[in-house]
Formats: C-alpha cells, structure tokens, sequence
C-alpha cells in the first residue's frame, strides 16, 4: 500500500527526510483504505520507517488490533533531489549544474538503482508473506518501490515514464501468492474520493 498525501507545502521532494507527515487530508486516506480491508485475514501489518507510512499503518492496525513492525526495505528510494523543488519550469531540473545527475535514466544516475529497489521491496514482501503465513499483510511503502516492484514481478523492464505509473495515494497493489511465488497482482483505490480533493495528486509530487 501506498502512504497517503503529504503535507508539503514547500513542494520539494522529501524523499527520505524525517519529519514530513500526513496531511489532514491524508490521514482521510489513511483511515478510508483502513475500511476497506475490514473483513480481511490481515494478520500483520509493517511500514517503511518513514513518518508518512507509519502513521498511515495506523488506522490499519488498528483495524485488526495489530502492532505496526517495521522495514527498512519498504523506505522510499534515495534521490539527488532530495529537499530540492523539481517543478517544471521553476525547480532543479532547470539549473544547468544539476544536468550531470540525469545522465543515465535507465539506472537512475540521480539515485537508487531500480534493480536495487525491486530487490529489497521483494525481500520485504516475501519476509511479510512468512510472517502472515496462511493469511494476509500489509505492507505500507512509497509510490517508486512499489511501481518498481510490481513492474520487476511483471518482468517489464525497470526503468519507465513517471508519469505512467498505476500506484495513486493509498492504493493497495496487491500480490497474490501460491508458497512463495507470486501468481496474481491486484490493485485498488479505495481513497479514490479523496485523492480528487489532492495537490500533491494534481502536482505528481507525493512519493
């Protein structure tokens, strides 16, 4: 699952600094996809460490009276950019000195290798699978770890268009396992209504 919004009102890219939580709005989120499950098997619940995904785990846990463990694999990818605004026409990406660090779209050159990030988002799912074993997890990450993941199960080449991503806040892209390998992906948007409400939604700059 995806985090809720954010609130931001610098618009930069957060990334992986502390201190950036929920907004109202995404806390709606948080509490809209939390209903969604009820009546689901979920037996456990684990977050990336990041503020947005934990308190988004929130209302879920609660859902199913569960602690919220968490994973270091689930955190948002590392990115050049970080704390920097990347609008189009206004932000980093129109200063020359940061042209250097968009050499190679297909590794990224400006951050954390995709392979890298499929490999540790499998690593959490499959860790999440064992420890719900015969029932259902939760796990709460960013928008590019789980588009990264879900396009590395579909074996689809890595690297992509942003802007293409199916992966909206609180969604839930599910995987569907038969032992440990994965054999059907489902995705939903429970907090759709709420997401029509979003800036960072209209902006593409939530992660």
């Amino acid at each position: 699952m995806r985090h809720g919004e954010v609130f931001n009102p610098d618009q930069v890219l957060y990334g992986r600094l502390p201190d950036f939580h929920l907004s109202e709005l995404g806390k709606q989120m948080a509490v809209a996809a939390a209903e969604s499950l009820a009546g689901r098997d979920v037996t456990h619940v684990v977050a990336s460490p990041l503020d947005r995904a934990q308190e988004t785990a929130v209302p879920i846990a609660a859902e199913f009276d569960l602690k919220i463990a968490s994973d270091v694999r689930l955190i948002e990818s590392s990115n050049y950019f970080e704390g920097k605004k990347v609008s189009v026409g206004d932000g980093a990406l129109t200063n020359p000195r940061h042209w250097w660090v968009l050499r190679d779209p297909i590794t990224p050159s400006w951050g954390e290798a995709y392979l890298v990030i499929a490999q540790r988002m499998f690593a959490a799912v499959q860790a999440a699978r064992v420890a719900a074993e015969g029932h259902e997890a939760v796990c709460v990450s960013h928008q590019l770890p789980i588009w990264t993941l879900r396009r590395y199960i579909e074996k689809k080449r890595l690297w992509h268009d942003p802007r293409r991503r199916e992966c909206a806040l609180a969604s839930i892209t599910s995987f569907r396992f038969e032992d440990s390998k994965v054999v059907g992906i489902d995705y939903a948007e429970p907090a759709a209504h709420l997401v029509a409400l979003s800036a960072t939604a209209k902006t593409a700059k939530g992660a």
